[in-house]
């Protein structure tokens, strides 16, 4: 699996697969999950409606995936953040299982190519150190026969620096 590092919007990268940064209602807030259902159009909405319908919110760590709407990705998968409260241990398992489950939802609908946000640190507060660390790791040793590339996607300086540091890139 190639790993690369991108900056920028994450809205406007092509990918199979973009994942969100969601919260638990799955209707959208603030920074990435606002930005890709403003992009993606009221499809994605209402897809995720129909979703907390059949299965209420989502959990802390869980995925959904719906179509992407107007995104030039196919599919937006949704992931819940933990909101960071100083249990490290609790904290990472569960930002752990964001990148986990993602990529397993992403290898059963033949994803070869997804991109993902810098989860949990924005204002959930995730230190974004940590929160790198954790997605390197889980993504490097996920084991795929499907998916042929991750990217990172970082919006601003201070993680695109990090990630740049831990990928040796």
């Amino acid at each position: 699996m190639k790993i690369e590092l991108i900056k920028g919007d994450i809205t406007k990268i092509k990918a199979d697969a973009i994942v969100n940064a969601a919260n638990s209602s799955l209707l959208g807030g603030g920074g990435v999950d606002g930005a890709i259902h403003r992009a993606g159009g009221k499809q994605i909405l209402d897809e995720c409606i129909e979703i907390r319908n059949k299965q209420g919110k989502c959990k802390t760590g869980e995925v959904v995936i719906t179509t992407a709407g107007n995104l030039p990705a196919k599919y937006v998968i949704h992931t819940v953040g933990p909101i960071w409260n100083g249990d490290e241990e609790k904290c990472s398992k569960l930002l752990a299982n964001c990148y986990k489950n993602s990529l397993k939802l992403a290898e059963s609908v033949d994803v070869k190519s997804i991109a993902f946000p810098n989860i949990s640190t924005g204002v959930y507060k995730f230190p974004k150190e940590l929160a790198a660390k954790i997605a390197v790791n889980e993504v490097q040793n996920f084991q795929s026969e499907i998916i042929e590339k991750v990217v990172f996607v970082c919006f601003d300086d201070e993680n695109e620096f990090i990630y740049r540091e831990l990928l040796k890139i």
